[in-house]
């Protein structure tokens, strides 16, 4: 929740807390981009109005959905409403002050067509972002720069989210039957895509001792 605390809103969160949403709430102003990319959220709850200008509220919606590629809800005081116009890209909003019990059943709402719109075009992890329709990947906003068999062993694996797969196994799905390498290769490609995505912060490929790799559950 992007808003200034008050005693109403730490007393909203906890009741979002008891519907079974873990829920922090950020201060508008600096640095709240980065707070979010720390915590990682799976939605993000915008309070709109106060002192905060409409256009910095409109720059940071904008930014969250296209750079963080977050759904948004609106928190909106009630006499601002006539106020809300299409130029602001949230997925719902809801009126201040909101009963804990709608704003959970709105944000799962949210979540679960943010889901069908992927639509299985989109693999998220821990702020890595496959878009298959794009063949592109993001982490943490920025494009990472894949060969193509990296791509494609990073798609398969993150497809097959906590299945293991031997070393043979990748060479027969990634590399295809033809392909008459040694399985080094494997170790090889998954070095060099480790080097691109991951990082103290960020493990996506886990190493399963004597058999091979599988992507993180």
């Amino acid at each position: 929740m992007i808003a200034q605390e008050t005693g109403a809103l730490a007393e909203l969160r906890s009741e979002i807390a008891r519907n079974g949403f873990a829920c922090d709430i950020v201060p508008h102003g600096e640095g709240v981009l980065e707070e979010i990319t720390v915590q990682r959220p799976d939605l993000v709850l915008v309070e709109m109005g106060g002192n905060l200008p409409a256009d910095e509220v409109g720059e940071l919606v904008r930014r969250l959905k296209g750079e963080r590629r977050l759904p948004v809800i609106a928190l909106l005081p009630g006499d601002t409403l006539d106020s809300l116009n299409g130029s602001l890209d949230v997925d719902d909003f809801i009126t201040s002050p909101c009963d804990a019990h709608e704003l959970v059943l709105r944000a799962r709402r949210v979540l679960s067509r943010a889901r069908n719109i992927d639509g299985g075009e989109l693999i998220k992890c821990d702020g890595l972002l496959i878009d298959l329709a794009k063949c592109e990947v993001i982490l943490e906003g920025e494009i990472i720069e894949l060969t193509f068999k990296e791509y494609e062993m990073l798609k398969f694996l993150a497809s097959h989210r906590g299945r293991v797969y031997s070393r043979e196994a990748l060479l027969n799905k990634v590399w295809g039957y033809d392909y008459y390498g040694g399985d080094r290769t494997v170790d090889v490609h998954v070095r060099r895509l480790r080097s691109k995505i991951e990082d103290a912060k960020h493990t996506f490929i886990e190493t399963v001792r004597n058999i091979g790799y599988r992507f993180k559950v």
